[in-house]
């Protein structure tokens, strides 16, 4: 995993920067798609509504397939079922296409969500459209709103997806941190390295 990390990384730094700056929320914009049901692994249908904290609300996308995930996805798990108890909502969104990512399905996301012990919803975004309200490109891509549903962090999970010991930059979590402190957010804004989202096609 090391050498792929080491093979993409610029070259997800220069296409994640293009894109974001294509088509992402910008920081202070509303959350969209709020009352979009999406399917849960625990078989009940969520909206982003429902998924919000009384202090916020964090919205990560994320898949099963994706080796960036992965490589996160112990971090994401501990943050997402910690979060709640400290007043900040958390779902993940699987927005990818199972019909070209076989292992990006349903019964797959229940595997996975039971294994690492997801204590918060993991949904599907069935026509992808909640990825393009979005403007996200990657998974996994982090999007945290405050308590009056206004973005105030955007990116990535810290600064380094392979070795969870050399974190420096802890920049969600310090995002929350923040956020639930009253104080300024020092890096609103990151890049988010991954894996291309697999949208489906627009009906």
């Amino acid at each position: 995993m090391t050498n792929r990390f080491t093979a993409v990384t610029m070259a997800a730094l220069v296409l994640a920067a293009a894109a974001q700056a294509a088509g992402a929320l910008q920081l202070g914009d509303p959350m969209p798609m709020t009352t979009v049901k999406m399917k849960s692994v625990s078989g009940k249908e969520v909206t982003l509504s429902e998924a919000a904290g009384p202090k916020g609300t964090l919205v990560i996308f994320s898949c099963n397939h994706c080796p960036w995930v992965k490589a996160w996805e112990t971090r994401i798990a501990a943050l997402g079922n910690e979060l709640p108890a400290k007043g900040i909502g958390v779902v993940a969104i699987n927005s990818n296409d199972p019909a070209a990512y076989p292992g990006d399905d349903y019964a797959d996301m229940v595997t996975r969500a039971k294994a690492r012990g997801f204590a918060f919803p993991y949904v599907v975004d069935s026509t992808s459209d909640v990825a393009r309200a979005f403007g996200a490109t990657h998974t996994p891509e982090a999007f945290l709103f405050d308590r009056a549903g206004k973005l105030v962090y955007h990116g990535t999970i810290d600064d380094n997806a392979q070795d969870a010991a050399k974190v420096e930059h802890h920049y969600l979590a310090d995002a929350a941190d923040a956020l639930l402190a009253g104080k300024p957010i020092a890096a609103a804004e990151t890049k988010s390295i991954g894996c291309s989202l697999k949208l489906r096609p627009r009906s």
